[in-house]
């Protein structure tokens, strides 16, 4: 084997033996800031082996350094042996170089094709995955009505405080700018035929029936669904789900099924507000500005809002605020174990919540439309 010229002193040098190159490091590395050696120049292929039997001494530098000189060649077709370094610094090396980037190692190219099948197996997967959560969260609402679940009810209880009257103050601001977006635009265009008198009308059956459960849902993902998805997403990430799960409590029961009854609770409650809200914010804009008297309005209102409107409008705010739950719950069960993961499952929660929203809002449109509704 190869040894370095001193004991003492720092030192390294690489020498060739066979079909391998060896690098001989030994002396006093402790404190000591010098470099290694650079990789020969004919060493393009072949094993890389280390002798460090006249070490005597080493600290974090020493690794900085080793690592800096093997990052280019810890990739075919050169294969590092690092069996010759100490039980340390060995594993230091080996944990840099396998987070080490491998950006300029080229990458096959793709067809279109090849492409469109890997995308489409993509959103299958994903698919599958949502659903058999749904399902799970189906079977833990059996278990609940069955009373074998592990739900707590002063969980519950907490989650309905905090989605619920913590959500009134971004609801009621929402609800007031966008009814006085839907207000004023509508009634400028009633006034052009001198149909001033159904402002009333129209925001009532428009806000009612749509707007509102549309703002909640919207509102409720961006407030609520990203929190779900941060807070278990985090208990993932501190292996807090695990221990869960270790100690015999089934954590849908657990985490995700209080969250998704407060939403289910609070989904038609947050409507109503955002309802009342929207109707009040007409109010103002047909009698301050456009002359209709309270009395007017108020009649008109009474006779458009009709018990299906408020029916349709509760159920399709109870439908968006489960979906942001679920969706919520979903992006946190599945985050990974970093920070990273759990930002990105934070941002994925809203957007497919967000989605899943838009979607559910074209389909009960549709449906209600058909059933004269």
């Amino acid at each position: 084997m190869v040894r370095p010229e001193s004991t003492q002193v720092a030192s390294a040098q690489w020498l060739q033996q066979d079909n391998a190159w060896v690098l001989g490091i030994g002396g006093e590395w402790r404190g000591y800031r010098g470099a290694l050696p650079d990789v020969p120049a004919a060493l393009r292929q072949g094993e890389v082996r280390f002798d460090t039997a006249a070490l005597r001494s080493w600290d974090a530098a020493l690794a900085s350094t080793l690592w800096q000189r093997l990052n280019a060649l810890a990739r075919p077709p050169v294969q590092l042996d690092l069996s010759g370094l100490p039980a340390g610094l060995r594993e230091i090396v080996s944990l840099a170089l396998s987070d080490a980037p491998t950006t300029d190692v080229p990458q096959p190219r793709v067809g279109r094709i090849a492409a469109l099948g890997a995308s489409t197996q993509a959103w299958w997967s994903e698919g599958r995955r949502s659903l058999t959560f749904v399902g799970e969260v189906l079977l833990s609402v059996g278990r609940l009505l069955r009373g074998k679940s592990g739900m707590r009810w002063g969980d519950l209880a907490w989650q309905i405080e905090q989605t619920g009257p913590r959500s009134l103050p971004i609801v009621a601001l929402v609800s007031f700018l966008v009814g006085l977006i839907v207000a004023y635009m509508g009634a400028a265009q009633l006034q052009r035929f001198g149909a001033q008198n159904y402002i009333a009308d129209l925001v009532t059956v428009g806000v009612v029936r749509e707007v509102a459960a549309l703002l909640v849902g919207i509102v409720l993902a961006g407030r609520v669904g990203a929190a779900f998805a941060a807070q278990i997403g985090s208990m993932r990430a501190n292996e807090e789900v695990d221990a869960l799960a270790t100690m015999g409590v089934n954590p849908i029961d657990f985490l995700v099924l209080p969250r998704v009854l407060a939403l289910l609770f609070v989904g038609p409650l947050l409507t109503a507000f955002a309802a009342l809200v929207g109707m009040a914010v007409g109010w103002l804009v047909a009698v301050g500005i456009y002359g209709v008297t309270s009395l007017e309005y108020v009649y008109a209102s009474a006779q458009s809002l009709t018990l299906p409107h408020v029916l349709v409008g509760l159920l399709k705010g109870t439908v968006y605020a489960v979906l942001v739950a679920l969706s919520g719950c979903l992006q946190g069960m599945s985050a990974g174990r970093s920070a990273q993961a759990v930002g990105d499952a934070t941002t994925a929660a809203v957007v497919q919540a967000i989605v899943w929203i838009v979607v559910a809002a074209s389909v009960l449109t549709v449906v209600f439309q058909r059933l004269e509704w």
